[in-house]
């Protein structure tokens, strides 16, 4: 295992285990956002999630991440050209304390996604009533959500990790569809139980 993918998993597990506002990147704050961070993936109820801009340019702004890495850490699996998602059988889902019944339990995890990629990700057509996610320093629950990684500035930074995770009413297999350079992914997590329901939820 290269050094780099071992020296992400540290902070990205620590991060995955407080509320993502406490974790802001230094990344972030070499680009100035570290006061004042305005992720892009703007995660609001409703399912057409803007984006958010520099005011000052009219550009977009990257999406706030937590670390950065030569390649997606050990425990990570490719979805797409772009993104990286746990490979674990089983994401655990506790409940969320929200009073939707959409967003009952929350599964807590990393999303990691390459250097100077825009990604698009939403819940499945039809999971609509039942299913959320975001990633973000504020992130709020909603249907889709878009993510601007920063562009690598060398070999040791290509790929970003993003503090968030998914709501679902219930235990289920989420299936989510994730946009990237034109191309289209489909990826199932199990959330607080396995794809294959084979084990007792978690949840």
């Amino acid at each position: 295992m290269r050094r780099t993918s071992r020296r992400v998993l540290w902070p990205l597990s620590i991060c995955l285990m407080v509320t993502p506002a406490a974790c802001t990147s230094s990344r972030g704050s070499s680009q100035g956002e570290a006061r004042s961070p305005v992720p892009t993936a703007s995660l609001r109820a409703d399912p057409s999630a803007s984006l958010s801009t520099d005011g000052s340019t009219g550009q977009e702004s990257c999406t706030v991440s937590v670390d950065a890495m030569r390649e997606p850490p050990a425990g990570y699996r490719l979805v797409s050209e772009d993104v990286a998602v746990p490979d674990r059988t089983v994401l655990e889902a506790q409940e969320s304390g929200k009073a939707d019944p959409a967003v009952r339990l929350f599964a807590k995890w990393g999303l990691v996604v390459r250097g100077g990629a825009v990604v698009d990700l939403r819940v499945a057509p039809g999971w609509e009533d039942r299913a959320r996610l975001g990633w973000g320093s504020s992130v709020v629950p909603a249907m889709s959500a878009h993510v601007r990684a920063c562009a690598p500035v060398d070999d040791q930074a290509q790929w970003l990790a993003f503090v968030g995770g998914t709501w679902v009413a219930r235990a289920t297999c989420l299936p989510l569809t994730i946009r990237s350079r034109g191309q289209t992914a489909h990826v199932q997590l199990g959330i607080g139980v396995p794809c294959d329901g084979t084990d007792t939820p978690s949840s």
